[in-house]
C-alpha cells in the first residue's frame, strides 16, 4: 500500500487484515515507518533526507522480513518501499532542492528492488474533497506533489499497481482483490 497521507490507506489496511483473518489467515501488518523514523531524529514530510528515505527503506525491507519469518500467511506492507521514495522526490520539489542523480539513482534502485516481492500493490489517489486527518501535515501543495510522484514512479518504471480511490467501490475492489490472492478458489 502506498500513497499520499490521509488518503485512506491504513483504514483500508485494517479492512482487508480484518477480512483476511475472519478466513481464518494469519495477517502481518508492517507500517509506522515515519513515526519511527522521527523518534530517532529523522525528518519526515517536507523535510524528507537521502539518509531518511534509505532509513525508511530499509527499515520497511528488515520489517517485511521479519513478518514473513514469523510464518504469517500474508503480510500487509504499509507503505510499500516507493512511497519513501515518492514522499522524498515530493520534498525535494517542495523545497525547490536538487539532489546528485547518482543519489536519486540509488535510492529508486534500493526501492526497486521490492516490488518484485508485491503480490499486490495498491496505491491511493487523492481526494482533494476528502478532509485531512488532523494528526498530519496540513500542506496541500506538498500532498499534491507526494500524490503526482507516487504515481508518477509507479507509471514510469512500468509497475503493475491498483489506483484505489475514496470510492466505496474502489475500495470494495481493493479488498475483494486481495482476497482472490490469498484465498484459494474454493474458500471464496
Amino acid at each position: 500500500m502506498l500513497g499520499t497521507h490521509s488518503t485512506g490507506k491504513t483504514t483500508l489496511l485494517k479492512r482487508i487484515q480484518m477480512e483476511l483473518r475472519g478466513h481464518g489467515l494469519t495477517v502481518a501488518r508492517t507500517g509506522r515507518l515515519a513515526k519511527r523514523a522521527a523518534a530517532i531524529g529523522l525528518p519526515k514530510m517536507q523535510h524528507h533526507t537521502a539518509a531518511s528515505t534509505e532509513w525508511i527503506i530499509t527499515q520497511g525491507i528488515a520489517d517485511d522480513i521479519a513478518a514473513a519469518a514469523q510464518g504469517a500467511d500474508v503480510v500487509l506492507v504499509d507503505r510499500a518501499s516507493f512511497d519513501a521514495l515518492a514522499y522524498y522526490h515530493a520534498a525535494l520539489e517542495h523545497r525547490g532542492e536538487h539532489v546528485h542523480r547518482l543519489e536519486r539513482e540509488r535510492l529508486r534502485l534500493l526501492a526497486s528492488t521490492q516490488a518484485p516481492k508485491y503480490d499486490l500493490l495498491l496505491a491511493t489517489v487523492l481526494d482533494p474533497d476528502v478532509p485531512v486527518d488532523q494528526s498530519h501535515d496540513h500542506d496541500h501543495r506538498y500532498r499534491l506533489l507526494v500524490d503526482h510522484h507516487v504515481h508518477g514512479l509507479l507509471s514510469d518504471d512500468g509497475i503493475r499497481h491498483q489506483r484505489v480511490t475514496s470510492d466505496h467501490e474502489s475500495q470494495t475492489h481493493a479488498i475483494e482483490r486481495a482476497l482472490q490472492l490469498c484465498l484459494p478458489e474454493a474458500a471464496l
